[in-house]
């Protein structure tokens, strides 16, 4: 594909009101300056918010819901790119209402990927998650559904149509949902709570997140599942990290929850090639045709990133650098 030209560039970022949207908004603005930049989401304060920010009309804003297939499609008019970070999250949420998640994760997705080819949009690219390898949960299994909506999107957008991609990392310090400000609530008590003391997660911070998914927009030639090599943690090394000397109660793992987790599965290593900064799952059966991707190494045979064996460790000090700006 064509490199991107930021400047001359218009954008759309669904569900840009949570923590990563406004993240990405907000990198956009200052460092990047696209001819036009939307935000698309169903929160109406929060919009109000974000407007505040930027008073001189430098972000537009949309009120609709993914669920909506003509709202999406006239709000993608004009649209170079999109990135679809619109979601419901919550594992417990899910699980409570399956249908809500369904309605959202995968029907929105679905809406999404059609509104996008219907309305010219050149690329699109969609957040997922390592809860969508080898689900465990609702939610887990929802991202996995969408992910496989968004790589097969390119052969519904044809050859020369609509580009489809993902991004697929992991837990998001001090995002919405994440453990991170449970703890420094928590470390106010004295006491903080986690639910097994094995547990292993992938992390990384907001601006890691935003970067990678520029990065990734600007290499995708579609089809792709894009993984960033990232560091991991044990739980009791984040919480002691985070609130130190406070007592630790163990709760016992939530339903849907796993010990460790997974960005790449062994039944994708044979798809997946490895460069420097990041993972590439290549689609399992690419009709659309296109260039071979380039410059990567084959990981080896029953090849598995997992938390608990993953080589790159999160210290104390950089949990604390990354804490400390929020």
């Amino acid at each position: 594909m064509k490199p991107i030209n930021w400047k001359s560039t218009s954008i759309l970022v669904t569900g840009g009101t949570g923590s990563f949207g406004q993240a990405f908004v907000r990198a956009m603005v200052e460092k990047y300056h696209p001819r036009r930049i939307a935000v698309l989401s169903r929160d109406e304060l929060k919009q109000f918010e974000m407007k505040a920010r930027w008073p001189n009309g430098e972000v537009r804003f949309f009120l609709g819901d993914v669920r909506d297939y003509e709202r999406l499609r006239r709000a993608f008019q004009g649209v170079d790119i999109v990135v679809h970070a619109a979601a419901l999250k919550q594992v417990p949420a899910a699980e409570a209402d399956p249908f809500e998640a369904v309605q959202t994760n995968i029907i929105g997705s679905k809406n999404v990927i059609e509104a996008a080819i219907d309305s010219g949009v050149q690329r699109v690219i969609a957040l997922s998650t390592d809860k969508a390898v080898a689900p465990a949960n609702l939610y887990g299994a929802t991202k996995l559904v969408a992910e496989k909506l968004f790589v097969q999107g390119n052969a519904y957008s044809g050859v020369d149509g609509t580009r489809f991609a993902c991004t697929r990392y992991g837990n998001v310090i001090g995002s919405r949902g994440s453990v991170v400000p449970l703890f420094l609530e928590q470390r106010k008590t004295g006491s903080l709570t986690i639910t097994d003391k094995r547990m292993t997660r992938f992390w990384m911070s907001l601006d890691q997140g935003v970067r990678f998914v520029i990065t990734s927009v600007e290499q995708m030639q579609g089809g792709e599942v894009f993984v960033p090599k990232i560091a991991s943690m044990r739980i009791t090394d984040l919480a002691a990290s985070i609130a130190p000397g406070c007592e630790i109660n163990v709760i016992g793992i939530r339903p849907g929850e796993k010990i460790h987790e997974s960005l790449v599965s062994p039944d994708e290593a044979m798809r997946t090639i490895e460069y420097d900064e990041h993972y590439l799952i290549k689609p399992a059966y690419r009709s659309w045709g296109g260039p071979e991707w380039t410059g990567g190494r084959a990981v080896p045979v029953e090849f598995e990133y997992r938390s608990d064996s993953n080589p790159v460790v999160m210290t104390r000090d950089d949990l604390a650098q990354v804490v400390d700006g929020l």
